[in-house]
């Protein structure tokens, strides 16, 4: 009890449970507040009933004595609140020679545990600063995982938690396992014991104890997350493979097959979500779980799988003898077009080898359809691909169109022609690699450039370099800065109910339509400074006086395709009212839109000059 304290209890003004709590906030003591943060407190005045507290948040705060016991809490002095008040600069030390250490002392004056949102909370602007904390975070994280000090959850609201010093680092690992609540923490916590078998295996019992816990989330998620539970089991076998400790896994433990028949309806998509190294192992299940009917039941998926699925399925069917349903699938499967982009790649990529059998002209076709449909759908791009392979791939094209009829060739180039699949200059990049292969072609690239009225944009110098100035912006920063944020958005999670992701991939898309239609834009515009221009009528580089049919004029001046400027009545050639007064000639009366009122006005031509 406090000297100044005790006096007043054997005065017999207060009791001794009273002196007690008083002597918890005398001067030198810490305190927490709520708002106000951690603090010391550095004076006192028993008889008038006040204490003085250098709050965090508020230094020199002056309370009344019951309001600060029944407000603040004591705290012990090596608590990471009360040394955020008197030992900020070791703290701010500590945050960068031992990260780790840091945030186990911060868990700890928690009780423990605490979610990253409260860890945030407490250390970032105050021991670490505000503008490198988030980097300075996912570094320590890392090191947390490593360190196996806390427990480090995938989810932030879920806390993390100090470990206590006696587990030893599998049992970590497998406490990482348990403490796992969703089922993709799951699959990374038992990632991370497959990158250390050998050490949860040398530990006895603990690797049989992982499985259980293994085996009891499979069974929760095999109708819920079918994806999930594959990859849980697939995951746990490879483990037991790798340490060779197949008895650690029960008799009645799930397999993958078990969960194939029940996933049976969703294969594609389940299969779809399982990671590609896991997918030769599920795949080899097929003959266990469908017995006979193995191999209709796989070509199912071969469609709509992944390209490492496609390749693997592949593999097992020729390893088992049964290519040939394999090609009679594909064959079946390209006259109908319902081949998915990664089975149209490796038919692609494999076809001097394994689909040597079944590529050919109608590949090609299918190709451009599929391509076509991806670009106008919403939603994630599925064809990125094989629309990449189609244009590195400088060989594929002559491939595709070597024995075709010269009718299917030119079938083929008009679809290439018109898809909206491609940009202007790589649909252009295509169609030579058509007529060098086949020069018959030639007619129709320049048949279309000579029937085409609008080939020809005429624009002023300034209006081409900010046109050449929006798209070199568009190419170089705003188009990566998306892609970036695309990337950001995907690592949170759950596409499904992600806005994030859906509203960069909604950028996107107008990102791309804004850089065909420059890149189209660019290649037709002709430059010019309208010098010259015939005044004998209404024309480009020329301005006009126009004459109101019930009174009042009008200045317009006419110039090129980008150069409209209501505000300065500047007109472009290809608006509505351009379209309707370029060619007419003085005295010559028309009808125009007016431009405030959007009502039709009669107008007479008066004068033309140049610019």
């Amino acid at each position: 009890m406090h000297p100044d304290v005790a006096k007043l209890v054997e005065a017999g003004r207060i009791n001794e449970a009273v002196g007690e709590k008083l002597s918890k906030i005398a001067p030198g003591s810490y305190r927490i507040h709520k708002g106000y943060g951690g603090g010391v407190v550095t004076d006192w005045d028993l008889f008038g009933g006040k204490v003085t507290i250098d709050f965090e948040k508020e230094k020199g705060k002056v309370m009344g004595l019951k309001l600060a016991l029944e407000k603040t809490e004591a705290v012990e002095p090596d608590d990471v609140r009360a040394q955020k008040v008197s030992q900020i600069d070791e703290l701010k030390e500590l945050a960068k020679s031992n990260p780790v250490e840091l945030v186990a002392k911060t868990i700890a004056s928690h009780g423990g545990y605490m979610t990253m949102d409260q860890l945030d909370a407490e250390l970032a602007g105050s021991v670490v600063e505000a503008g490198i904390y988030k980097k300075w975070w996912e570094k320590t994280k890392k090191a947390l995982r490593e360190s196996k000090l806390v427990s480090v959850p995938t989810k932030r609201t879920d806390p993390l938690v100090l470990r206590e010093a006696s587990a030893s680092p599998g049992e970590a690992l497998v406490e990482d396992l348990e403490m796992a609540r969703s089922a993709k923490g799951r699959v990374k916590a038992l990632e991370a014991i497959q990158r250390e078998a050998p050490l949860v295996a040398s530990v006895e019992g603990l690797l049989k104890t992982a499985f259980a816990i293994v085996n009891d989330a499979a069974l929760k998620l095999v109708k819920l997350s079918p994806a999930q539970s594959l990859e849980l089991v697939a995951l746990r076998d490879e483990i037991a493979d790798e340490v060779k400790q197949e008895d650690a896994i029960e008799p009645s433990a799930p397999k993958i097959s078990d969960i194939l028949i029940v996933a049976e309806t969703t294969l594609s998509d389940d299969l779809n979500q399982v990671a590609a190294a896991r997918l030769k192992r599920i795949l080899e299940a097929f003959p266990v779980a469908f017995g006979e009917d193995w191999v209709p039941q796989i070509l199912k998926v071969f469609g709509r799988i992944s390209s490492r699925g496609v390749s693997e399925i592949a593999k097992l069917l020729a390893e088992k003898e049964e290519a040939a349903k394999l090609n009679e699938h594909i064959r079946i499967a390209i006259s109908r077009h319902a081949l998915g982009p990664d089975s149209l790649a490796w038919i692609c990529r494999e076809r001097k080898k394994a689909s040597s059998e079944v590529f050919g002209g109608a590949v090609g076709s299918v190709i451009l359809t599929v391509l076509e449909q991806d670009s106008m759908d919403d939603g994630p791009r599925r064809s990125g691909r094989l629309g990449n392979l189609l244009m590195d791939d400088r060989e594929l094209i002559p491939d595709l169109l070597d024995g075709m009829e010269l009718n299917d060739v030119r079938n083929f180039a008009r679809k290439l022609l018109s898809s909206p699949a491609f940009p202007e200059l790589d649909r252009k990049s295509l169609m030579a690699r058509v007529i060098k292969t086949v020069p018959e072609t030639q007619e129709m690239v320049s048949g279309e450039a000579t029937g085409n009225k609008e080939d020809t944009l005429l624009v002023s110098w300034e209006s081409l370099d900010r046109r050449k100035a929006e798209y070199e912006d568009l190419v170089n920063n705003r188009i990566p800065a998306n892609v970036k944020e695309i990337s950001v958005a995907r690592s949170h999670g759950d596409l499904r109910e992600n806005f994030e992701y859906h509203a960069a991939k909604q950028m996107q898309t107008v990102l791309n339509a804004r850089k065909n239609d420059l890149e189209r834009d660019l290649e037709r515009a002709r430059p010019t400074d309208f010098a010259g221009a015939d005044t004998s009528s209404i024309n480009i580089g020329t301005k006009i006086n126009l004459k109101i049919d019930g009174g009042g004029e009008r200045e317009m001046t006419m110039l090129g395709a980008w150069d409209a400027d209501p505000e300065k009545h500047i007109v472009s050639y290809l608006s509505e009212i351009g379209q309707i007064l370029v060619g007419k000639s003085i005295g010559e009366a028309v009808e125009i839109r007016d431009t405030d009122t959007e009502e039709m006005i009669k107008v007479t031509v008066e004068s033309i000059e140049a610019i």
